[in-house]
């Protein structure tokens, strides 16, 4: 399967500590999980499945024509339940797969299939990344950056100022030069199947507990990254009541 013919597969938890039911959470006569299927949809994926592990998640799917399957509950990651769901729609393993977090109602459905036109035969993963400039989301460890090679394939992602400018930040300075190339990562990963199905069993990397970023597994055990770098920065997802105000609004004003 080419990139062309790539599928999405939006997974999503019915459980979240700072916003109940989130998946379900009405924006403008739809459920949040709904309207992120309908987003990837509109990337030009052939095909596009909710992976969930609740039967409320896949009765309001149904309610309003979105494929979706229920998963096991116990995947650590939503990664290992895309794979359930790769593996049990019995997709070849040239197949690429986009994986569309579900609490992303506003996802830039061009940032989708640009993730997924990245993967080769010898790149089986992909993410994207955007420009920084703000000092503060350059110096800020909840912000993760990741430095490329020429082919803009990923060295490394951190949490960490990457790449370090020695000359600039010495001594403590937190100004940043005019031309410095810091790229923040976005969270959105595109795979091929077979190595989507070897992800789970991957040996766990000290780098990946230290930073707790799932992603260094994969440069840790040899494997390559390609990341997307677009201009824009990506739209808002949903974790707080607070962001899901933002959305509803979003989501008013473009129905006006």
């Amino acid at each position: 399967m080419s990139a062309a013919g790539f599928i999405a597969i939006v997974p999503a938890r019915l459980a979240s500590t700072r916003l109940p039911d989130k998946p379900l959470a009405d924006i403008c006569g739809k459920p949040m999980v709904v309207r992120t299927a309908e987003r990837a949809k509109a990337s030009g994926a052939s095909r596009v499945v909710v992976a969930t592990d609740h039967a409320s998640i896949v009765a309001a799917c149904e309610q309003h024509g979105i494929e979706v399957m229920l998963t096991r509950a116990d995947h650590p990651s939503g990664t290992d339940r895309i794979a359930e769901v790769a593996h049990a729609l019995g997709l070849p393993a040239d197949a690429v797969i986009v994986n569309v977090q579900g609490d992303e109602p506003l996802i830039d459905p061009a940032l989708i299939a640009a993730c997924a036109e990245r993967i080769s035969a010898d790149v089986p993963m992909a993410t994207a990344a955007h420009d920084i400039h703000s000092a503060d989301d350059i110096f800020n460890p909840n912000v993760v950056k990741v430095v490329l090679d020429r082919q803009q394939r990923a060295l490394y992602f951190s949490r960490a100022t990457i790449p370090w400018h020695r000359d600039a930040f010495a001594h403590g300075a937190q100004q940043v030069p005019e031309n410095y190339p810091a790229l923040r990562h976005i969270g959105i990963y595109a795979y091929r199947n077979d190595f989507l199905q070897q992800y789970p069993a991957l040996p766990l990397s000290p780098l990946e507990q230290i930073e707790s970023l799932e992603q260094l597994r994969v440069l840790w055990n040899g494997y390559a990254i390609a990341v997307h770098v677009t201009e824009d920065s990506p739209a808002p997802g949903v974790d707080t009541p607070a962001d899901l105000e933002k959305v509803r609004e979003i989501y008013r004003n473009l129905q006006k």
